[in-house]
């Protein structure tokens, strides 16, 4: 069995690993928009939120020593559709966003899946990644 390693140290370290790396995988929990005590950052601004969230991705990954050029797989859960795909705009400011924090055109698989609510009731999205080394 492959060597576990942890990494947590976000505002819910105490029952949530931010990430486990096994092998040369890395798997990172749902990253969203909160602070350093876990409060909703951004209400109502899916790509500030979606911003935060990456940034939180990012952090982790380099705790690994991998960076975003790493990420295989992305899941982003959504509870508002229309704030991404309602129109071009909306599609371009998020997907402008995303692009930023990969640092060009993603070279990712993706999935966009909405859902009715997540852990917060301002949270509008959560992006989960799974990273390869």
């Amino acid at each position: 069995m492959a060597e576990k390693e942890v990494i947590a140290f976000g505002p819910w370290k105490d029952f949530i690993a931010d990430g486990v790396r096994m092998g040369d995988t890395i798997h990172l929990s749902g990253s969203v928009s909160v602070d350093d005590r876990g409060q909703t950052l951004h209400a109502g601004d899916i790509v500030k939120q979606a911003q935060q969230a990456y940034a939180h991705i990012a952090k982790v990954l380099e705790k690994f020593g991998a960076t975003m050029d790493n990420i295989a797989y992305e899941t982003l859960f959504v509870t508002d559709m229309s704030a991404v795909m309602g129109s071009e705009a909306k599609m371009g400011a998020f997907f402008g966003a995303r692009a930023e924090a990969y640092g060009g055109s993603p070279q990712v698989s993706q999935s966009l899946i909405g859902v009715s609510e997540l852990a917060a009731p301002d949270l509008m999205i959560e992006i989960k990644v799974v990273a390869h080394v």
